[in-house]
């Protein structure tokens, strides 16, 4: 146990601040595919699923939605804004139609028609919605749009405005931003961005391959993208940014320098971008576990963790525990190793236990709200449905160590996925029902059906010729059906 110690020990002296890989990271991430009123498009949502995947490998605390209505776009929207506050780098990827309208551009959800010029106003969402949200709580935008595919819709909308659909431009307009964004389009300004016939679009296939290059700022990435788009389209579509960055943004850790030869262990904490604040909760949360099964979630979690070598060590001393204790030849007796705590490593944020606590319950299938640490009813509840579910027995529905420890060792989903009744399952998440084609309805022709009746009871009828008050018989072709006598 005495190793235990020192390795800590070590660790805790490599435990330095990093400004660069430190920092809070959040993303929104939106595709919509299934559109309802035009033809669906093949690859958005494939391209939001895949993004998803990749930012939250690199340490994205990631807001995502496929193939929604406005109203479900207006709320995910609203989750990211909360998650925004104390972030360093923020994110959207968009991939879905857009259209600019007087030089404004909008993102359009999968229940639009824009049958009027007004419709833009009620049925869209303006890009600077989401821009404005994030240049005034992120030190650091990125917006990345993969919006400027051809558009039914706003050819629709052009022939109904007539002379006034000099307006509608096509593709996106140009973005003006402040200090510290940078907007990245799939194609220059004006101008229509492939869909794509594989899985991704030549824009999001791009992205999805360089985005995880280290030694790279993302301008080094999207300059690999634009030239992989460009040997793609043949030329066609050429991916462009407007920047306003003051530095370098990594979204992959840059290699260390190597450093000269020592006894000591590695001084890189993680090989990848990571949250160190939850990390530290995570870590204190399950380290004092005398099980292997609790203690590995730490490393599962954070595979290159400062306190991976001490979780390692931590867990083979556990599963020692586990077997028979050695005899004691002096005492006959069986006699236990001694147990020595393992400090707590210092935590700065005293939100990162109910951020931690947000991230496990999400990924059991309890769903918290937003992941910011601001540990309100909903996330209560969420605690309270897993316990019931595990019959777990917590002290306090707060969030706590205990809690993080109990949530983090589920490996398999806890909570049943619960959609509105305007949504349905796909892939594990809620996304808007397709809109059912309406059935026309039956018309009943009352007049034949009368000259059917007339015709079969015999009779006289008045006749069709109403100005003359004319009876012929009711079988008669020129009868109305409606019976003089």
């Amino acid at each position: 146990m005495a190793y235990i110690i020192a390795v800590f020990c070590a660790l805790m002296l490599l435990w330095q601040p990093t400004a660069a890989f430190a920092d809070k990271r959040v993303a929104l991430v939106i595709g919509n595919s299934a559109y309802q009123n035009t033809s669906e498009l093949r690859n958005p949502s494939n391209d939001a699923s895949d993004m998803t995947a990749v930012l939250t490998r690199l340490g994205f605390q990631v807001t995502d939605g496929r193939d929604l209505d406005k109203r479900a776009m207006e709320r995910t929207i609203r989750q990211f804004g909360v998650a925004l506050e104390g972030a360093d780098i923020a994110l959207f990827f968009y991939a879905g139609h857009g259209i600019q309208v007087g030089g404004q551009n909008h993102l359009i959800p999968i229940d639009a028609r824009l049958a009027s010029e007004g419709d833009v106003d009620f049925e869209t969402l303006p890009l600077s919605l989401v821009l404005k949200q994030m240049e005034r709580e992120a030190k650091t935008s990125l917006v990345l749009l993969d919006a400027c595919r051809d558009n039914p819709l706003a050819r629709n909308l052009a022939r109904t405005m007539g002379t006034r659909a000099i307006t509608i431009g096509t593709g996106l307009a140009e973005v003006k931003t402040g200090i510290g964004t940078l907007i990245g389009f799939s194609t220059q300004p004006g101008n229509v961005a492939a869909d794509g016939v594989g899985r991704n679009s030549p824009y999001a296939g791009a992205l999805l391959k360089h985005i995880e290059s280290p030694n790279k700022d993302v301008s080094g990435i999207l300059v690999d993208v634009r030239n992989d788009v460009l040997k793609a389209t043949n030329g066609t579509q050429v991916p462009w940014e407007h920047t306003s960055l003051t530095g370098q943004v990594y979204f992959h850790e840059p290699a260390a320098v190597p450093a000269e030869a020592s006894s000591g262990p590695p001084a890189s904490p993680s090989g990848r971008n990571y949250d160190k604040e939850m990390e530290i909760a995570f870590w204190n949360a399950v380290k004092d576990s005398k099980s292997p099964v609790v203690l590995k979630t730490y490393l599962d979690r954070f595979p290159k963790g400062t306190f991976a070598g001490l979780a390692r060590v931590l867990m083979e001393e556990a599963d020692k525990g586990t077997r028979a204790p050695a005899a004691d030849p002096q005492a006959g007796t069986a006699t236990p190793a001694p147990s020595v705590p393992v400090p707590a490593a210092p935590a700065k944020d005293p939100r990162a236990l109910a951020r931690a606590l947000q991230t496990e319950l999400k990924r059991v299938g309890c769903d918290p709200g937003s992941i910011d640490g601001q540990w309100g009813r909903k996330a209560e509840e969420a605690l309270s449905a897993f316990a019931r579910q595990t019959k777990t027995t917590l002290t306090s529905s707060e969030a706590s160590q205990e809690a993080l420890q109990a949530v983090a060792a589920q490996q398999r989903r806890v909570c049943a996925l619960i959609c509105g009744g305007d949504e349905m399952e796909r892939d594990g998440k809620c996304v808007a029902k397709p809109t059912a084609a309406r059935r026309k309805p039956q018309v009943v022709d009352s007049v034949q059906k009368r000259r059917k009746e007339g015709a079969s009871s015999g009779g006289m009828c008045w006749s069709n010729d109403r100005r003359n008050m004319a009876v012929v018989p009711c079988s008669d072709s020129s009868s109305s059906g409606q019976r003089a006598y």
